[in-house]
Order: C-alpha cells, then structure tokens, then sequence
C-alpha cells in the first residue's frame, strides 16, 4: 500500500512538474514577456556601454594629467574595451526610432577628420561636399559654418553638438567613438598595408608638444569623451523600466516583435553586410572600414554579430562574466515551427563562424583594411564569406518573419548589394 501510495504521488509529482514545463514553455513563448526580456537587455548593454565610456573618460583624464606613451596606450585599451558592449546595442538600432535618431551623435562614421586636427598632406586641402574639409577646430578657436561665425575658443561638449554634422554634411563628425578614436590614433596612413595609426602622446603634452595646440586637442578629447557619457546616460534612461524606449517597444507585444526582427534583419544586411563591408571589399578601399584608425574593424563587426545573435537567443553575457537570459524569439518560432528555429539558430551559429575567422586573421597581424586590399585574394575571400553567411541568415530572418504572420517589415538594404554598379557612378 505504501508502495503504491509512493507510485501514485511519484506519478502525480511527474504530471504536476509536466504541466508546469508546459505552462513554462507557454510562458517563455509568450509575445510580451519576450518583448519585455528584449528591453531589459537592452538597458543591460547600454548600462555596460556607460560603465566602459566612464573608464574611458577616467583614462583619457589620467591621459592629459601625464601624457606617456604607458597613458595613451591605457586609454586606447579603455576606447577598444568601450566598444564591446556598444556594438552589441548596435541591433537596437532598426526598429527602435529612439536609437536610430540618436545613434549618430555616437557611432557615426566615416568622418572628414581634418575638421577636428592636424592631417597629412596626403588628405588635401578642400572638398566639393564639405566646406568644413580642414577646418581644423583644434588650431582655429574661430570658425564659420554657413557665413554665421562660430566662437571655438573654449572647447566644450555644447560646441561639439554644434559642429557635429555641421552644415548638414554627414561626414562632419565631431562627436562619438570615432571621433574620440581618430584623437587617440591619429590618421592609419598605411592604406591597405600593415599599421594602424600612430599619434604620439606628445600631442597631448603641453610641455613637449608635437602636433600644435596640445591644450586645445586635449579639450577636445576630454570633450568628446564627456559627451560620449552623457549621450550613454540618456540611452540607459530610456531602456530603463519605465523609460521612453521600454515603454514604446512593450506598449505592443506585436510591434516589439516586429522591432527586434527589423534590427536583427536590417542590420545583418543593409548595414553590415552591405554598407559596412561589401563597399569596402568592392572599392578595396581602407577608408570604408568602420574603426579605420585603430585597426579595431574585425571586433566592430563581431560584436555586431553576436548582438544580432542575442536578440534572437535572449542571452546576453556581460563584460563581467555574468548572463542575462529570458524569454527568447528562439522559442516563439520553435513553437511555430520547431525546424525553422533550428534553421535559423545554425545560420546565426554560421555567421558566428565566418566573423571569428576575421577575428583570427587580425589577430594574427592581418588588420580588416589588409583584407579588404586589392589583390589580397585570400582576405577578399574571408570577408566575402562573412558577407554571405550575413545575407544567408538574413533569407532566414525573412522567413521567420512570414512565419510569425508580422506583415510586410521593410528591412534596410544596400546598394553594394542591391545593385553594385552604382557604387561605381
């Protein structure tokens, strides 16, 4: 009697836990509390972002404090580690209005770098499309953008907004990660050879300065860094619970859907895939490479990927070790169709692959630039094939999204990829 007294509560224990996997499993599946798990990791890498841009502000302060080569090596270490987190957000962007009308002022590239300093000769003197080409704002305290005359000569986070983009050209990038970059690096003149740039710090030490102006070019870095944390605190405000960017994306489970499958697409294609590499690789062309001064493109590009690869899992690992994981997109399209999620989980797991093959060429002293050079028949090839395996998952992408019964989402295309011949016009 004991005995089956035991069985019975064993078999009812079983049904019990067997129903609460299945109610889990419903759970997990649930539209909502995905869309609410996709929030939460954006505040996470956003947060992360923030913690890395105020150790990179700390070290470019300990920079200017004592200009040494061991100062400006800690800060480019800082600027490098600051671009981990942030460019996993960087599938936040498409879908979210929020990120994609703010993102600029952090991430946009190329820029015209002789509005900002000193260049080489190399660069030329003036531009048919920006008449800021070589305003050089840390040599000229005064300035004129548009024949209104701009007072430079205290060098503050407010007067970056104002150049940032001034005169309505896109290259006139004044603020940001690459700014902040091309600062710590100085110019890559090695075109698709080995070599990233080379500023000394001595172009920041007043008692010893080489480049001109080292207070005012430490002005600027400390400016820019500055604005890079406060631009950093408003996204972390938005994607908190009660923020501006979890509101938007949670008020419609559908929606939300709809914006994570948008960044996951858009991204993979028309941005990475098209306008960040397939252009390069078209026009062997080392200016076209996203972190072009410190030969940092091959991480950019990875941690793209494994964004990408987040927003569809739930898990995201933090810079210290940790995991953040939850209700996932994996589980609403295996509950659809188990053989898709399976397909679609490969063809992330495959792009994975081709961007730590990149990342293993650069660390074995290929930079992105040297592979992207006419004539590196080897690196063309592990690029293109990073490219493919990018359009692969986005036919993914794309039936998932028919899967899901979402409508017709519009996905960011390319040129490069839609129709090469006019990158050549």
């Amino acid at each position: 009697m004991t005995t089956s007294f035991l069985r019975a509560a064993a078999f009812a224990l079983a049904a019990a836990t067997s129903s609460l996997a299945v109610g889990a499993a419903h759970a997990a599946a649930d539209p909502a509390a995905i869309v609410k798990h996709y929030a939460e990791i954006a505040h996470a890498k956003f947060s992360d972002s923030l913690d890395a841009a105020k150790a990179l502000d700390a070290a470019i302060d300990a920079l200017i404090a004592k200009p040494s080569d061991e100062t400006l090596k800690a800060a480019r270490e800082a600027w490098l580690k600051s671009r981990v987190p942030y460019q996993q957000t960087e599938a936040y962007r498409f879908g979210n209005a929020i990120v994609d009308d703010w993102e600029g002022k952090v991430n946009a590239w190329p820029l015209d770098e002789g509005l900002i300093d000193y260049v080489d000769a190399g660069y030329g003197t003036e531009s048919d499309e920006n008449a800021l080409f070589v305003a050089n704002v840390i040599a000229n305290p005064k300035l004129e953008i548009g024949g209104e005359a701009i007072d430079a000569t205290s060098i503050t986070p407010e007067l970056l907004e104002t150049l940032h983009e001034a005169g309505e050209v896109e290259a006139n990038v004044a603020t940001g990660y690459h700014a902040i970059e091309f600062l710590l690096w100085g110019q890559d003149l090695n075109g698709t050879g080995p070599g990233a740039g080379n500023r000394p710090a001595t172009d920041f030490d007043t008692a010893n300065c080489t480049g001109g102006n080292c207070d005012r070019r430490a002005a600027y870095l400390k400016a820019a860094s500055s604005l890079l944390v406060t631009d950093l605190e408003e996204m972390v405000a938005a994607w908190a619970p009660d923020g501006e960017g979890t509101k938007t994306v949670t008020a419609d489970p559908k929606a939300g859907i709809t914006a994570m499958l948008t960044g996951m697409g858009s991204l993979s294609y028309g941005e990475l895939a098209g306008e960040r590499m397939k252009l390069g690789l078209l026009l062997h062309d080392p200016e076209e490479e996203h972190d072009c001064f410190s030969d940092n493109t091959h991480n950019s590009h990875y941690y793209d990927v494994v964004g990408i690869q987040t927003v569809y899992t739930g898990e995201y690992t933090r810079p210290d070790g940790s995991k953040l994981t939850g209700p996932s997109l994996s589980e609403l399209v295996a509950e659809k169709d188990a053989a898709l999620d399976t397909e679609m989980k490969g063809k992330l797991d495959a792009s994975h692959a081709a961007f730590e093959a990149l990342v293993k060429r650069a660390e074995g002293g290929e930079a992105y630039d040297q592979m992207i050079g006419e004539g590196n028949e080897a690196g063309n090839k592990a690029v293109q094939a990073a490219v493919d395996s990018l359009i692969d998952q986005t036919k993914t992408i794309q039936r998932v999204i028919a899967s899901l019964d979402l409508g017709e989402i519009a996905l960011e295309g390319s040129d490069s990829l839609d129709n090469p011949d006019a990158v050549f016009q």
